[in-house]
């Protein structure tokens, strides 16, 4: 499980090192094999390949005359991009995907327990100050069951 948000930076060229604290695990689980995404938070999903796969093949079994579907499937399957970790543990992320999530030189690498997110370190930080006083938030974890979770 990935957790914790590690600040680091995108240089010129558009590579992005992978936190070391997570260098180990990834080779381990896909052999440093990844695949990145679109987010419609305007954030990069980052996967292990073994991992994304199976969100993969949920997307395929959607119905293909379904438009919403498809949309589904153009938006995260049509720009994932596969990524392999070079050995000074980095990885190079699209300028497509860079443009798109408005990475610039400081990236919040989010671990979201599969996953990661890659953000804009101003917009992450603007994103958990929204988070900080959004009341739904409150209601949807009592909804949850979360509500006799001490913390």
């Amino acid at each position: 499980m990935f957790r914790g948000v590690s600040i680091v930076n995108l240089d010129a060229k558009g590579r992005l090192a992978i936190p070391s604290k997570h260098r180990d695990p990834l080779q381990e689980m896909c052999d440093s094999h990844l695949v990145v995404t679109v987010d419609r938070d305007r954030c990069l999903l980052l996967y292990p390949e073994p991992e994304w796969e199976v969100i993969e093949r949920k997307f395929s079994a959607l119905p293909a005359l379904d438009p919403t579907a498809r949309s589904l499937q153009r938006l995260y399957v049509g720009n994932a991009q596969e990524v392999d970790v070079d050995a000074q543990g980095r990885i190079l992320l699209p300028q497509y995907l860079r443009e798109f999530a408005s990475l610039e030189k400081r990236v919040a690498f989010v671990g979201q327990g599969i996953k990661f997110e890659l953000w804009d370190e101003q917009a992450w930080h603007a994103r958990n100050e929204a988070a900080l006083n959004d009341a739904a938030i409150g209601d949807l974890a009592l909804e949850a069951g979360l509500g006799s979770l001490t913390l």
